[in-house]
């Protein structure tokens, strides 16, 4: 079994770089775009099933993705993104430079991490993750390929589950660029990524 881990389009937030979480904002037009051109790379490949979280932007993105395939957009919680508490909607850029400020420790040591009020903590996202990641696994198991839709934090989450790795390497590689999709192959012997991060529009381009 394949597994396709995708994160969604660029958003009106990603844009104009504010922090995001369960914040549910919408694509772009260049987002909707990107995801048209990834689709069109995808087109001719075959899904048993496709998962997206219930944020608009993983899910939009899901069923551009989906293009005529007869296969519904299936959503399921434990794949949104992590929650930033009373910092969604903060200037990013303002708040990673502030040492002070919980958020500071995100990407840079994960393992110190803490989460602002009304968020989540990287343990809690990768416990939801986890969580799904053995169910795709049992359910589809002898199935060809599966879809998931999702975002940044929390494919993240998904792929520390896959490399069973600490926590210090939850960034291991980089942010998954909008669109970027992720290529991991499951079988008895447990899992092994194929391809990680690969962007068709750009390929599409060239």
């Amino acid at each position: 079994m394949e597994l396709y881990i995708i994160r969604h389009g660029k958003t009106y937030w990603n844009e104009a770089q504010r922090i995001q979480g369960w914040s549910d904002i919408e694509l772009t037009e260049e987002g909707r775009s990107v995801a048209y051109e990834t689709a069109d790379a995808l087109k001719d490949m075959g899904f048993d099933a496709i998962y997206a979280s219930p944020l608009k932007r993983a899910y939009e993105t899901a069923c551009i993705l989906k293009g005529d395939r007869d296969l519904p957009v299936v959503v399921d919680e434990r794949i949104k993104e992590i929650g930033f508490g009373v910092l969604e909607g903060a200037d990013f850029t303002k708040i990673k430079g502030d040492k002070t400020s919980k958020f500071a420790a995100f990407f840079d040591k994960p393992e110190v991490y803490e989460a602002p009020e009304g968020g989540e903590s990287i343990d809690t996202v990768c416990e939801r993750a986890a969580d799904f990641l053995k169910d795709i696994v049992e359910k589809h198991k002898n199935d060809e390929r599966v879809m998931i839709v999702a975002h940044g934090a929390v494919n993240k989450a998904m792929m520390r589950h896959i490399r069973q790795s600490k926590i210090e390497e939850y960034w291991k590689g980089s942010l998954q660029r909008n669109c970027g999709v992720t290529i991991v192959d499951y079988s008895n012997d447990g899992f092994n990524i194929i391809e990680e991060n690969k962007v068709f529009y750009e390929w599409k381009k060239a």
